[in-house]
């Protein structure tokens, strides 16, 4: 289906606004695939905080471009393009796992501008998701203060133990 040249900036202006959004961005190509699959890829995207789009070759090239990615190679065949707006890693592991399916490959991506391959796109999916990072994070940043707390609170409590024991050790005697 051919577009006129009007249609194609509107595109390109859709395209450039993905790409500013975007914290990571990752290529897949295709064959084989049906509206079912596409509308149960976007789930899963949506799901990670991010969109995928079917984008013209030509079209998203000369926008990588004009926003300066690093482009090494062209993109050629057809590309399925997954913007991840709130967790990198997590789109990375929705197209990880669409790699499982021999109809997709990984064709490489983008975080912030730079290129990375593909094996770099699967060790960014191999990352715990974005909360589980936050969580360990927090418990490392209040494990010394927890400490700290129970260090300061155990003398009190061995006193209180030891006055219970004494007050528990004198009330039989004077029943």
């Amino acid at each position: 289906m051919a577009f006129t040249k009007s249609e194609k900036q509107k595109m390109m202006e859709q395209y450039s606004q993905w790409l500013q959004k975007s914290q990571g961005v990752f290529m897949l190509e295709y064959s084989k695939m049906d509206m079912p699959a596409i509308d149960e890829i976007r789930a899963k995207a949506r799901e990670a905080g991010g969109e995928v789009h079917v984008v013209k070759d030509t079209l998203i090239q000369k926008v990588l471009e004009k926003e300066n990615y690093k482009l090494q190679k062209d993109i050629t065949g057809t590309s399925l393009v997954g913007f991840a707006f709130t967790d990198a890693a997590a789109m990375a592991k929705v197209f990880s796992d669409l790699v499982k399916n021999e109809a997709f490959k990984i064709k490489g991506g983008f975080l912030d501008k730079n290129e990375i391959s593909e094996s770099q796109i699967k060790a960014l999916a191999s990352l715990p998701p974005l909360p589980v990072m936050r969580a360990k994070l927090l418990g490392t940043i209040l494990a010394p203060a927890s400490q700290l707390t129970r260090v300061i609170a155990e003398p009190g409590r061995s006193l209180a133990a030891v006055i219970q024991a004494h007050i528990s050790k004198e009330e039989p005697t004077a029943a």
